[in-house]
């Protein structure tokens, strides 16, 4: 018991006495850990040998007395001047200089980027279709098969694809055709609509002395697509052949004016007026599809489908100025000629054409210069059949795309395009030529 007393006592001065030796000898306190803001000095470089701190007495002096190792104010400002004092030869910041010319050699006036030559080029799409003898698509050909020419100098075909592209259609329907050749249009109207797939898109037009728009462009397989199409089988034609004047119905009449004027007249009965033949604006409504199609995305085919029997006459609208649109916006016109002017051999009647007594069949015109083609059909079943054809063959064409330089000048430029290693046989169809854009300033 008196020696657990005795440790007890003895405790505090056995944990005071280690402390009381390290006073004694006077040990240094642990270095503090370096600031960040003190700086130690960068990697030398190549061109400089930089003071180490082993080398400065003062450091040497430092540590010995136990304080921070940092860099006196003169070795500092010896280094910061070096990384401010670029090596020889560096190219000034934020110009790189060319490996034959030194950055303080004398300027000879001539400034590097003005030796660039800048070319504007313009993107010449074309879509073709390709057939056997007998009518049929002609698949599998390559980019190799493939010759084109602009203005009688052959180009270098930058882009080649056989895919097939979403189809964006504007349809449309002369009214102002006889009725019995409207008739057939009414009633295979609904078949139009299967010649369409789910990525296409559709509008509708009307025309005879006006045009007017039936439907903007909307899924073909949609349903206002399909109450549009049944507003179109209620329109009628016009009556199937000239109005007839009957004298004897008509009253008595002094000096050529009606003696009794209160007598009523049958309009169709009535004596014909000067220049009777009614407009057929066909002009016009290509014109204002083909503008709607512009603005529709380009990577969809372009496609016009008139329903007509190719009469123009009466537009505002030129065939060449028509034409200019239509091939600047790459825009091919497919037809289904219909009455006279499915008749063989009426084509080349039709090609006679007398002034102020418009066009008798413009349609293949404007089918030759796009690209496309002219079904003639007589019965429903055959417009049916052309239907198909005409979508078919506007979903897969072969696409071809060159570059050509752009100029100031807007001038008609010719394309000829040749399918080689299958003989004479196959029949080539793509538009003959564009008008390329300005150049830019």
């Amino acid at each position: 018991m008196q020696r657990l007393r005795r440790f007890v006592t003895l405790l505090p001065i056995l944990l005071l006495l280690p402390m009381a030796l390290m006073a004694q000898q006077g040990l240094p306190d642990a270095p503090k850990p370096q600031n960040q803001a003190s700086g130690l000095p960068d990697a030398p470089t190549s061109n400089r040998t930089l003071p180490t701190a082993e080398a400065s007495p003062s450091n040497q002096t430092r540590q010995q007395t136990g304080e921070a190792t940092s860099v006196d104010t003169a070795t500092q400002a010896e280094i910061n001047a070096a990384q401010e004092t670029p090596p020889p030869n560096a190219p000034p910041p934020g110009r790189i200089m060319p490996s034959n010319r030194r950055a303080n050699a004398t300027s000879s006036g001539y400034d590097e980027t003005k030796g660039l030559i800048s070319v504007n080029v313009n993107a010449v799409p074309i879509s073709v279709t390709v057939k056997d003898a007998t009518g049929r698509l002609f698949p599998g050909l390559t980019k190799d098969n493939f010759t084109v020419y602009e203005d009688g100098v052959k180009q270098r075909i930058a882009f080649f694809t056989s895919d097939p592209f979403p189809v964006s259609a504007a349809v449309i329907i002369d009214v102002g055709m006889p009725e019995i050749a409207l008739r057939k249009v009414k009633e295979t109207v609904s078949a139009l609509v299967g010649s369409f797939s789910q990525f296409d898109e559709l509008a509708v037009y009307t025309y005879g002395n006006t045009v007017k728009q039936q439907q903007d462009y909307l899924a073909a397989l949609g349903d206002s697509t399909s109450r549009t199409l049944s507003r179109i089988q209620q329109l009628q034609g016009t009556s199937s052949g000239p109005g007839v004047y009957n004298p004897m119905t008509a009253g008595p009449s002094v000096n050529g004016r009606v003696f009794d004027p209160g007598l009523m007249r049958n309009p169709i009965e009535g004596a014909p007026p000067k220049n009777a033949e009614p407009s057929r604006v066909l002009n016009d409504a290509i014109l204002q599809a083909a503008r709607d199609l512009s603005r529709r995305e380009k990577a969809r085919r372009r496609v016009i489908f008139v329903l007509s029997d190719g009469r123009e006459y009466g537009s505002h609208a030129s065939y060449n100025d028509v034409k200019k649109v239509l091939l600047t916006n790459n825009v091919v016109v497919y037809g289904a000629a219909l009455d006279a002017s499915a008749i063989k051999y009426y084509n080349k009647i039709a090609r006679i054409h007398l002034p102020t007594q418009g066009y008798a069949n413009i349609l293949p015109k404007y089918a030759s210069a796009t690209g496309g083609e002219i079904f003639t059909e007589f019965t429903a079943a055959a417009l049916e059949s052309a239907y198909g054809s005409a979508m078919e063959e506007s979903r897969s064409q072969y696409t071809l795309v060159y570059y050509t330089d752009a100029t100031a000048s807007t001038a008609y430029r010719k394309i000829e395009v040749r399918v080689g290693g299958y003989g004479p046989s196959l029949k080539v169809y793509a538009r003959d030529g564009y008008y390329p854009a300005p150049q830019k300033q």
